[in-house]
């Protein structure tokens, strides 16, 4: 078996969780602009054994995709152009964010670093992850 990455996506930076090689456990990875996240995947997959990347896709409430839904999945076709063998899948990230500012606060940790708005990606990341892979 191998990794499967997740990528919470946003306009201006990207939450990324990973597995475990035998993906059982779901781990945050790294918060980063969104344009360097095609050279951190790529250079992740060359240096990892990684099976599949599950895009976080964000739907409006009726379940239509919103304008950066469309976004997603162009950059999810680059992905898979670079690495034809890799396995893409989607994930409705829906209340992602929320969900990851609520289980932060619960978490105890101080006030300042409840702000850092990659730690909010990152925790959605892993939250999509798990929710794809069944484990909510």
């Amino acid at each position: 078996m191998a990794r499967i990455v997740c990528v919470d996506y946003g306009k201006k930076r990207c939450g990324l969780a990973v597995t475990d090689p035998l993906q059982i456990i779901v781990n945050p990875l790294i918060s980063l602009p969104t344009e360097l996240l095609f050279e951190y995947l790529s250079n992740y997959i060359l240096n990892e054994e990684v099976e599949m990347i599950v895009f976080g896709l964000p739907v409006h409430t009726d379940g239509q995709d919103t304008a950066l839904s469309q976004v997603i999945k162009n950059f999810a076709i680059r992905i898979k152009d670079k690495f034809p063998s890799l396995n893409i899948d989607f994930q409705d990230e829906s209340f992602s964010s929320v969900e990851a500012r609520k289980r932060i606060w619960q978490s105890g940790l101080p006030q300042m670093k409840r702000r850092d708005k990659s730690l909010v990606d990152r925790v959605s990341a892993v939250l999509i992850l798990q929710e794809y892979l069944g484990h909510l």
